[in-house]
């Protein structure tokens, strides 16, 4: 039995796809209709073996792309999570690509609880969307996004990507133009990434596609403008939300989900692949989904690896994680957390931030500058001591 409080976050990998996309490195295979059933009651003997320990505020279902189970296997997975007292989320969150939203599905997970849905949009050009590997079409936003509305859902998130190969400034200013007169929430944005083992990798090494790194920082400082003007406060580097007006560093439409992430607070992770974090053990469950079955149903959680990191790379790695955040770091709140001074144990790293202009630290808080905040990743490696 657990006897600490229960943890308040959960995550669940649907490592389902319709097709891997090109820039995908996350674990996602083509579907299967007999392993989603076998995956889904996987899912629900895992939830089961965690459930006891589990008051979730925020639930995150992510992908691969969980808007690709069908009705049954959303009400099986609906049905086990209200048996063991999991639904009721004060934010629950569920990824979905505009090519697999239906009317009854979008009811379904409304009528659960699901109260925020996160659409992976990417781009708006059809060719941009196609050389991305992406199945829908720009239609399919629109058409998508209302079913939506029409469900109940008043908290969208919409995904775009930039610096895509072939992108250009002009192409960026529709997409933007047309995502903001849509009037979601939320709105995210990432620069292209060229990870190792994606076709979009494979294309860069044989020199058919080059980086404008120009062009990547214009597009970044458009999103940024752009984004503003519109009311979208920016509190991540990728993240921006509508807000009430409340005062404090998280607008209210913040994905509260991902603050958690960047807070350094814990969460389970469910399925193949799902990282998760509680009570400072890391697990990484196994990315492979039918060995994440089998152990399911041998009676034993699918976890691959366990990790309890020592206290100063931990207090490091949350550093890292909360410079992302325009808000920064509190200083009293990261010796609150971690025991350890950012200004003393960081000093160095620090003075050679501000030095740069990417920086700026004050009796409160240390954080990122509007420029800083393009090189948050480069940035977090300075905190991340072994």
């Amino acid at each position: 039995m657990f006897t600490e409080p229960a943890i308040t976050s959960l995550y669940v990998h649907v490592p389902f796809c319709a097709k891997k996309c090109s820039y995908c490195a996350f674990y996602s295979e083509a579907s299967s209709g007999e392993l989603m059933t076998r995956y889904v009651d996987a899912l629900v003997r895992e939830m089961e073996m965690v459930a006891n320990d589990l008051k979730p505020r925020t639930i995150f279902f992510g992908g691969g792309t969980p808007s690709l189970l069908n009705l049954h296997h959303w009400e099986t997975v609906l049905n086990a999570m209200q048996r063991l007292k999991l639904t009721g989320a004060e934010e629950w969150t569920v990824e979905c690509n505009p090519a697999t939203v239906s009317a009854d599905k979008a009811k379904l997970l409304r009528d659960f609880g699901v109260n925020r849905i996160s659409m992976g949009v990417q781009s708006l050009n059809e060719e941009l969307l196609d050389k991305l590997g992406r199945i829908h079409s720009r239609e399919q936003v629109f058409k998508s996004f209302d079913i939506l509305r029409k469900a109940g859902f008043d908290n969208l998130n919409l995904d775009l990507m930039f610096a895509i190969p072939g992108q250009t400034m002009e192409i960026w200013r529709d997409t933007l133009r047309e995502v903001i007169a849509m009037q979601s929430e939320h709105l995210s944005s990432y620069e292209v990434i060229y990870e190792e083992d994606t076709a979009l990798f494979h294309d860069l090494q044989q020199g058919k596609i080059a980086v404008d790194e120009n062009l990547a920082c214009e597009m970044y400082e458009e999103l940024l403008d752009t984004a503003q003007r519109a009311g979208f406060r920016q509190y991540e580097v990728a993240n921006f939300a509508k807000d009430d007006g409340s005062a404090g560093d998280i607008p209210s439409r913040a994905c509260l989900h991902n603050v958690n992430y960047w807070r350094g607070g814990s969460f389970y992770g469910l399925g193949p692949s799902a990282a998760g974090f509680v009570r400072g053990v890391r697990t990484k469950n196994w990315s492979n989904t039918t060995m994440y079955c089998e152990q399911l149903e041998n009676g034993s959680r699918a976890i691959e690896s366990k990790e309890e990191l020592p206290p100063l790379r931990r207090a490091g790695e949350l550093a890292a994680f909360g410079l992302r955040m325009n808000a920064g770091w509190p200083l009293v709140q990261f010796k609150n957390r971690t025991g350890f001074d950012l200004r003393q144990e960081w000093s160095a790293e620090i003075q050679q931030i501000i030095q740069l202009g990417y920086g700026s630290l004050d009796d409160e808080r240390f954080r990122l500058t509007r420029q800083g905040m393009r090189y948050a990743d480069w940035a977090a490696e300075l905190f991340l001591k072994i």
